[in-house]
């Protein structure tokens, strides 16, 4: 099939690159020249494991492209997938313009019939509003059909690949063809094509990452409550996750989520709620729990200092929202970098794929270091906020004699209590006991 994505961000860039792998001729379409020159050359504009080697691939053996111009990227296309940023108003709803605007140019384009596709997280009802656009300068013939995405950043080749479902909403039999031939080669194992309508489509995603959202919320407000009971939460989530009914997953505790998507999604269906007015009771705890956990280590810092953080030297590890990424939205790090500075604190931060990006953000607020135990040279303590593999099993002996004293702080409960102990650490974190060296 001949395939058109508009949008090269994380979304756009994925869907792309997987469909061009499965043998289809893929054009991508960004208003951004400059990184379209870049992956026209072969440099590729966002880190996601395993990505780049298919974008290589399908880029040397021509079936994947780029361009700016979107007439010629739509050109001889059955399906234009568009997807295009959706970020939060200051109200908390989604802001539609980018799609309502690419949706108003597609109409006169289209010379033949097509597919669009919203694959963008939209709000119920967005379907409607892109078919309306179209409408009103199309000439022939067209479906728009909603296609949300479900890839976890760190695994998005993996989950796009072999996904576990794949969700589209149509009420257009000639479409639902077309998608079904287009996603054979993705679900060969059997894994399930729902079909629902565009609304239903619609409101699956948020009500997937919304749910997902609460489960983290929850797990963190189990975690507070073991900290005031005398409990250790590793041990509830094993009881509780043992469950089937619970499952084992997004049961960790630790100093919030973070992300382009969970944040954005769990306001977005709140507001979309309120304005049918329903009052989403659970989503409003679920954020207000989230905003107070993203700096739960501050109060427990201060405390330890007695209030007195001036020329405190700090080694944050990790600075992306979750490991195996380097995207920084909303990421946990930079509110406790921010609290941090505010207090007179200094801030040395290590993180495998991201400090670029939070150099751009920050510039010269905090200092960056090659490698994790740079960054903990001559540091007062370690504050722990990203999960990277390589915070496992560091070389303790090493980071003993690198810190100023032997304290952690971690926000992501890394490391076993009873090692702490073993090395005369103080060690703080989240809903277990803390440890003092």
């Amino acid at each position: 099939m001949k395939i058109a994505v508009v949008g090269t961000g994380y979304v756009g860039l994925v869907t792309g690159t997987c469909f061009a792998e499965t043998g289809n001729t893929v054009t991508c379409v960004d208003i951004d020249p400059e990184k379209v020159k870049k992956l026209s050359s072969g440099k590729i504009t966002i880190y996601e494991p395993g990505l780049e080697q298919l974008f290589e691939r399908n880029l040397n053996q021509g079936r994947l492209f780029f361009t700016t111009n979107l007439a010629e990227g739509i050109k001889d296309a059955q399906i234009i997938f568009l997807a295009l940023p959706t970020p939060p108003g200051e109200d908390g709803s989604a802001d539609l313009k980018y799609i309502l605007g690419v949706a108003s140019d597609l109409g006169p384009l289209l010379k033949q019939y097509t597919v669009v596709v919203d694959k963008s997280t939209v709000p119920v009802g967005t379907a409607d509003k892109v078919r309306e656009k179209i409408a009103a300068q199309a000439t022939v013939e067209f479906d728009v059909v909603s296609n949300p995405e479900f890839l976890r950043e760190g695994v998005a080749v993996e989950d796009f690949m072999k996904p576990e479902r794949v969700v589209i909403g149509t009420t257009s039999s000639k479409a639902r063809k077309i998608m079904e031939t287009l996603y054979a080669p993705f679900v060969r194992q059997g894994n399930p094509l729902v079909f629902m309508d565009e609304r239903s489509a619609e409101l699956t995603k948020y009500a997937a990452n919304s749910f997902l959202a609460t489960k983290i919320s929850f797990m963190n407000e189990i975690a507070n409550l073991c900290e005031l009971v005398g409990a250790d939460v590793d041990a509830v989530r094993k009881g509780i996750g043992t469950d089937s009914r619970i499952g084992k997953r997004f049961l960790f505790p630790g100093i919030g989520y973070g992300g382009s998507c969970f944040p954005k999604d769990v306001q977005a269906l709140a507001k979309s709620s309120a304005e049918v007015q329903y009052d989403f009771r659970i989503l409003s705890a679920v954020m207000d729990v989230n905003a107070d956990q993203k700096t739960k280590l501050i109060p427990r810092i201060k405390d330890y200092y007695r209030g007195d953080l001036k020329g405190k030297v700090f080694a944050m590890w990790g600075l992306s929202f979750k490991p195996h990424t380097d995207d920084i939205r909303e990421a946990p790090a930079l509110y406790n970098i921010e609290e941090l500075i505010k207090a007179g604190a200094i801030v040395k931060a290590h993180d495998p794929e991201s400090m670029e990006n939070v150099q751009r953000l920050l510039g010269d607020k905090i200092k960056f270091s090659k490698t994790p135990y740079e960054a903990a040279e001559g540091a007062d303590a370690i504050f722990i906020a990203t999960e990277w593999p390589e915070f496992r099993t560091p070389d303790f002996d090493k980071i003993s004699s690198l810190l100023k004293s032997k304290v952690i702080f971690d926000g992501r409960n890394l490391y076993d209590l009873q090692q702490m102990k073993d090395l005369g650490y103080t060690y703080f974190s989240i809903g277990r006991e803390t440890i003092y060296g």
